[in-house]
């Protein structure tokens, strides 16, 4: 038995077009491409910032790092990322949710707006921002007569951040709960589970995986995020900067090495996102093949 399936998947090979294959020397050549551009656009630039990072020590490097600066920069960093990721992943489910298992009038419009932060620049996304919020924005004079400060402070980084990183969970989830369909929560809700219910026991473990997904690329933006968090900010040291704000700032002080050695703890924690998401894809792979 086992001969004749060897044979006939041979004769299922031997008839495939020749175009379905390449030679080697030319999967060797595509390799050779892949890896090349990678090593020049990649890989080289990541090993530049930590040959920078360590030119003048290990001493001046630490120095950098630990500098009141460049830790407030850091705090700053996770607390904006800490706030933004979880509020977009409860927005990002309740999205994903309502636009793959009901019908209802805007559907089209709502996936339109989750889409929209990938098309409007990041920096008029900040001035959005400011022209809301700022002191002569449409909202300034009232906040300001509240002592509630939005812009240059904490609120408006947790804003901007939150608005450039909006569709990344929402837009890894509907796919996949759309691919899934709705027959497992109306089987649910037909033996009485509720919504609740229905969520955590039948929804959830489903998306478990891409849910992970989404928010480690939603994480891996936020901390990363530039130019709607430099408008917001106002570039206050110390206070306002986060770490790729602390990093041009190091820059245009001629502080090389100090800004290679900021920017290495950036590549540092976008490594460890890349592992992590490499572990959940591994993970999601061995749950599809199962």
């Amino acid at each position: 038995m086992a001969g004749a399936v060897t044979v006939h998947l041979s004769k299922e090979a031997s008839k495939r077009p020749k175009h379905a294959t390449e030679s080697a020397p030319v999967r060797w050549l595509l390799i050779g491409i892949a890896l090349l551009f990678l090593g020049l656009v990649v890989i080289m630039p990541l090993a530049v910032v930590f040959i920078e990072a360590f030119k003048k020590g290990a001493s001046v490097y630490f120095a950098s790092i630990t500098d009141p600066d460049a830790m407030s920069a850091l705090k700053l960093t996770l607390a904006a990322a800490a706030i933004a990721v979880p509020v977009n992943t409860l927005f990002g489910v309740a999205a994903a949710w309502a636009i793959s298992k009901f019908r209802f009038r805007g559907k089209q419009l709502l996936t339109t707006l989750i889409d929209l932060p990938f098309a409007v620049s990041p920096v008029i996304s900040g001035l959005i921002f400011a022209l809301m919020f700022g002191a002569q924005g449409l909202f300034g004079p009232w906040l300001s007569d509240r002592g509630i400060q939005i812009i240059f402070a904490l609120p408006g980084i947790v804003l901007a951040t939150m608005f450039v990183t909006v569709p990344f969970v929402a837009r890894e989830l509907i796919p996949h709960m759309q691919a899934q369909g709705v027959q497992e929560e109306e089987a649910a809700a037909s033996l009485g589970a509720r919504g609740r219910q229905i969520f955590w026991r039948v929804t959830l473990p489903n998306i478990k995986w891409s849910l992970l997904y989404g928010i480690i690329l939603c994480n891996a933006r936020a901390m990363g995020e530039f130019g709607a968090v430099s408008v917001v900010s106002g570039h206050i040291r110390g206070e306002t900067n986060t770490l790729p704000l602390h990093i041009e700032i190091l820059y245009n002080e001629y502080q090389f090495s100090a800004s290679f050695a900021v920017a290495s703890l950036l590549v540092l924690l976008a490594v460890l996102t890349l592992v992590v998401k490499s572990v959940v894809e591994w993970k999601t792979a061995s749950v599809n093949v199962k």
